[in-house]
């Protein structure tokens, strides 16, 4: 069992930056490949970012790509989401979620594991 624990959400103007952090307890940390999705009411859950389990290598949606930066530090079990250029169209609960498989994946049913989330709000 993995259990994750998102913090770091809030309130933002538009054109601002947050980041967000996931904590990891459990089994090991460095053995999953991590993911961050969001989600709004009425929308299915989507993919943001994911990273390997080294932390070489990392894909985004073509939404936040350029904006977003996703990393991990495995001596910590957390991992990180730095949300800049936020834009209204960001607002979501953001969602951690660990992955087992040997590669990244984007998939909501590929997930092995799930924090709760923590709620993103872009102002105008």
């Amino acid at each position: 069992q993995v259990q994750l624990v998102e913090s770091g959400g809030g309130l933002v103007q538009a054109g601002g930056s947050l980041r967000l952090s996931c904590a990891a307890s459990g089994r090991p940390f460095s053995s999953y490949s991590m993911n961050w999705f969001r989600q709004t009411p009425g929308k299915e859950r989507e993919f943001v970012a994911a990273i390997t389990r080294s932390g070489s290598d990392a894909l985004y949606a073509d939404s936040v790509k350029g904006r977003f930066t996703i990393s991990r530090d495995n001596a910590k079990n957390t991992m990180y989401l730095q949300l800049n250029s936020l834009k209204p169209e960001d607002t979501a609960v953001y969602y951690c979620a660990a992955n087992s498989g040997s590669v990244i994946a984007t998939r909501v049913g590929s997930m092995d594991y799930w924090g709760k989330g923590t709620l993103v709000t872009v102002s105008t």
